[in-house]
């Protein structure tokens, strides 16, 4: 599940993603058009900056933009760097994957099979979906009917 950082940091961003390239936001300004507690943004957009994906200007004009172009931000990186794993469980993930220590044939675990599955249905979407590609759907207004239907994998 999405934690309320990821969500609030891939929301800070798509606002970011937004504006003119070069221009600036303020942590007030993002908190207040997304409705996140501005405490929690300043620490967010904090990790944001030390993974790379924002760069931060103090004074004058000073504020967050984005340290790439929009269309070069992967949200399955985005939330990789605030949430960690997107395996549901470590013997499924790629980046930490560690054994279960219940687990006596890992190669059958009919759990660990599953949620192989799950991690690629999930990673596919997220690592071949841009911050830009985000911030579109958004002004679109997508429905989420459509969307499902678009993203069905079965």
């Amino acid at each position: 599940m999405l934690t309320k950082k990821a969500k609030y940091g891939l929301k800070a961003l798509v606002y970011l993603a937004g504006l003119a390239p070069g221009q600036t936001a303020l942590v007030a300004d993002i908190a207040g058009a997304n409705q996140i507690p501005k405490k929690f943004l300043d620490a967010i957009l904090g990790e944001l900056r030390n993974a790379g994906f924002v760069h931060s200007k103090k004074g004058k004009g000073g504020g967050y933009t984005l340290a790439r172009p929009a269309s070069e931000i992967g949200v399955g990186n985005i939330i990789r760097s605030l949430d960690g794993p997107l395996a549901p469980i470590q013997c499924a993930s790629k980046t930490v994957y560690r054994r279960c220590d219940d687990c006596e044939d890992e190669v059958h675990c009919a759990v660990r099979l599953v949620m192989l599955k799950a991690r690629e249905a999930i990673a596919g979407i997220l690592d071949q979906t841009t911050l830009e590609q985000m911030r579109e759907m958004a002004e679109r207004g997508e429905k989420a009917e459509k969307l499902e239907g678009e993203l069905r994998l079965v």
